[in-house]
């Protein structure tokens, strides 16, 4: 079997990362979880990242940056409303399939809170680099249109509340979102 290399690792331990924070939280997953995870030791896991904060860091970078490319690889060759149909539909199926994702963007807007209510904003301002990134994407996508792209995203924080709480396809709460977005994909009736 070859042997990984130190990208290939840093690779693994993002992904397991991932993973172990949606779960736990940024306070709540330790970094010999992420380790075990990977089949590393904690002094080999801090060769390739110098803290538990940077692993997050990189872990909440990688799933900006995954969504930003679903959002795009859907909008591709589309703008104004086809566009926005499409990011929502792939936004949607890719909550469904990897809960990971979801429940890591919703860490990442607790651990923010919580530095920022520490007095550490350096953190913050790393995240909502991200998140601006996320923003000018979605609205390129939608042909520069900020009330649009205030929407979409408004939207999109809504489904990450309600899917996070469990509400199935079915219930109700999902009726006034446009059928891209709904989660059964079913017309409002």
């Amino acid at each position: 079997m070859a042997r990984m290399s130190a990208e290939e690792r840093r690779e693994s331990v993002i992904r397991a990362a991932m993973s172990e924070f949606s779960r736990g939280g940024y306070y709540g997953t330790s970094t010999e979880a992420i380790a075990k995870r990977v089949g590393v030791s904690q002094p080999y896991l801090f060769r390739l990242f110098p803290g538990k904060r940077a692993i997050f860091l990189a872990a909440s970078e990688r799933c900006i940056s995954e969504t930003i490319k679903v959002f795009e690889d859907a909008s591709e060759g589309l703008s104004g409303e086809e566009a926005l149909h499409a990011m929502a539909d792939a936004y949607t199926r890719i909550i469904a399939e990897d809960p990971d994702r979801l429940l890591m963007q919703m860490q990442v807007y607790v651990a923010v809170a919580a530095a920022e209510r520490a007095g550490d904003h350096e953190f913050g301002e790393t995240v909502r680099a991200g998140w601006m990134r996320l923003w000018e994407s979605v609205r390129a996508a939608l042909g520069a249109d900020v009330s649009e792209t205030t929407t979409f995203l408004a939207y999109g924080m809504l489904i990450n509340t309600l899917v996070a709480m469990g509400f199935p396809p079915e219930h109700r709460v999902w009726e006034g979102f446009y059928p891209s977005s709904r989660r059964d994909g079913r017309p409002a009736e």
